[in-house]
C-alpha cells in the first residue's frame, strides 16, 4: 500500500474528505483527531465503545478483544445511547440472536439500534418486529430476492458491472468508494425498488442520512435536517406506493408491499421504516463489503496472489470478506425478562448490543480471526447477516453482487492498488468506508 501522501491527490474528488470538528456527543468522548487511548489504559467497568471517534479511527479492535477475554457480558452504565450491555463472544451472540422469547427486536421495545427512538418519529420496520408480524412482512418482500429473481438479476448485474469497470481510468487514481461501491449498489437498489434510475443517488443519500442523524458531516442540521430528509423520503415513496397499489403486482419491493395482504394498509411511518430498512440493508452492507474486499486483499497480498492463481476461490473469498469486514457492527435486542449470562443479570427492559464485529473475530471460534484468509474452511459461518428469523433477507443477492464484481475484476486488472489508508465511517452501527483512493493496473 502506498504512503498516504496528499500531493498525489490534486483533483478535489481524490482528496480525503474533511471531518467536522464536532463537539463530542457525551462527556468523556473524544474530539475529532484526538488520540484514542489503548484499551489497556481504560477502566473496563465504564468502557463505552460507541464513541464515534473510536470508530472513525478504527481503534475498536483492542476494546472488543478485552471485553471478549475479561467481561464477555459487559454493562456500560453511562453513554450517549443510555445504559447498555455488550455481548462480544460468538456463541453468546448466537444464543441471543435465536432467543426470540427472551430478547425482542420490536420497535415498541426500542428496535435494532442503541438509544431511544425519537418519540414523535418512530419508524416501525419488519426487522424491528417480533413474531408473527415480522414473518408476515418479511414474507411479503422475499419474492424480490428469491432464487428465480437472482437468476433474472444476474445478467443485469454482470452487464452493469462490466460497463462500470470498463469505464474506470486505468493507471490513474480515483475514489473506489464513490466510483464503484456506491454506484454498483445504488444501481441495484434502483432496480429492486423500480426507482427512477436517473435519481438513484437519492437512495444513497437517504441511506447515509438515516443512520447518521448526529453526524455533522452528513447531517449538519442535526435532528431537524434528519426529519426533513426522512419526510422527503416518505413523501416520495408514499407516491410510489400508491401508484404501485393501483397497478398489477410486480416483483419490485414497493409493488410487493403495496399488494401484500399484511402490508398494503401500512401506516405512512411503517412504510418509511420498511423502505429505510431495505435501503440500508441493500446499500450500506454491500457497498462496504465491495470496498472492504479490495482493502483486505491489499493488506494481505499473499491472499491476492492466491486469488489470482485460482479464481474458483471467489465465492469463499466473498464469505470471508463479509466476515472480516462485518458491515453492520451490531444489532440491538431488548430483554423481555431477567436473563442470567456469565454470572451477570441482564434486567428486563435492558438494551443489549450483539457485537457481530466482535463475534466474527472471536478467537474461541475462529483460527487466526484477524487474518483475511480467502480459503478459510468455515468462512460461511460468519454472523454478519445475523442469525435465526432475522437473518438478512437479501444475503444471497449481496453475495451474488460481490462474486460478479470479483469475477469481472479478475478478467480486467492484474491488481487494484490501494494508495492510502481509507477514511472510515464515524459510527458504531454501519461499519464502512467513505473514501479509498486506488489505481487499477491492467493485465
Amino acid at each position: 500500500m502506498a504512503a498516504d501522501t496528499a500531493q498525489i491527490f490534486d483533483h478535489p474528488a481524490l482528496q480525503r474528505p474533511k471531518v467536522s470538528d464536532r463537539e463530542p456527543l457525551h462527556p468523556g468522548y473524544l474530539r475529532v483527531g484526538e488520540d484514542v487511548p489503548p484499551a489497556s489504559a481504560l477502566d473496563i467497568t465504564t468502557m463505552d465503545i460507541v464513541d464515534p471517534e473510536v470508530w472513525r479511527q478504527g481503534k475498536y479492535w483492542d476494546r472488543l478483544e478485552r471485553l471478549r477475554n475479561e467481561d464477555p457480558v459487559h454493562f456500560t452504565p453511562d453513554s450517549f445511547v443510555g445504559p447498555y450491555w455488550s455481548v462480544t463472544r460468538y456463541e453468546d451472540i448466537m444464543a441471543i440472536d435465536t432467543d426470540h422469547k427472551r430478547f425482542s427486536s420490536s420497535w415498541e421495545h426500542g428496535g435494532i439500534t442503541l438509544g431511544a427512538p425519537l418519540e414523535d418519529f418512530e419508524m416501525p420496520m419488519f426487522i424491528a418486529m417480533d413474531e408473527p408480524r415480522h414473518s408476515e412482512q418479511r414474507i411479503t418482500v422475499q419474492p424480490a430476492v428469491a432464487p428465480n429473481m437472482l437468476k433474472e438479476y444476474e445478467p443485469l448485474i454482470r452487464s452493469r458491472t462490466q460497463g462500470l469497470l470498463d469505464s474506470l481510468p486505468v493507471g490513474e487514481p480515483f475514489d473506489w468508494v464513490d466510483k464503484v461501491s456506491v454506484e454498483l449498489t445504488t444501481m441495484m437498489l434502483a432496480t429492486l425498488f423500480d426507482y427512477p434510475f436517473e435519481r438513484r443517488r437519492d437512495l444513497t443519500r437517504w441511506s447515509d442520512v438515516s443512520t447518521n442523524m448526529n453526524n455533522p458531516d452528513i447531517c449538519p442540521g442535526g435532528e431537524e435536517q434528519w426529519k426533513q430528509e426522512m419526510m422527503t423520503c416518505l413523501t416520495t415513496f408514499m407516491g410510489i406506493f400508491q401508484e404501485r397499489g393501483a397497478m398489477p403486482e410486480k416483483n419490485d419491493l414497493i409493488s410487493l408491499l403495496a399488494h401484500g395482504e399484511k402490508t398494503r394498509n401500512m401506516t405512512p411511518m411503517e412504510l418509511l421504516g420498511n423502505v429505510i430498512l431495505l435501503i440500508v440493508g441493500g446499500n450500506d452492507t454491500t457497498r462496504n463489503s465491495m470496498t472492504g474486499s479490495v482493502y483486505a486483499l491489499n493488506k494481505f497480498p499473499a491472499e491476492y496472489e492466491k486469488l489470482k492463481a485460482d479464481h474458483s476461490l471467489i465465492p469463499n473469498m466473498v464469505s470471508e470478506t463479509i466476515r472480516w469486514q462485518t458491515p453492520l457492527a451490531f444489532m440491538r435486542r431488548t430483554a423481555l425478562e431477567d436473563v442470567e449470562m456469565h454470572g451477570k443479570t441482564i434486567k428486563k427492559g435492558d438494551q443489549v448490543a450483539m457485537w457481530y464485529v466482535s463475534g466474527n473475530r472471536d478467537e474461541r471460534f475462529w483460527d487466526h480471526p484477524n487474518d483475511f484468509i480467502i480459503d478459510r474452511a468455515n468462512a460461511r459461518r460468519h454472523i454478519s447477516f445475523g442469525f435465526g428469523i432475522h437473518r438478512c433477507v437479501g444475503n444471497r443477492l449481496a453475495e451474488l453482487q460481490l462474486q460478479i464484481l470479483w469475477q469481472e475484476i479478475m478478467e480486467r486488472f492484474s491488481h487494484i492498488e490501494v494508495l492510502a489508508e481509507p477514511s472510515l465511517t464515524s459510527g458504531a452501527f454501519v461499519k464502512g468506508y467513505t473514501w479509498m483512493p486506488v489505481i487499477c493496473h491492467p493485465k
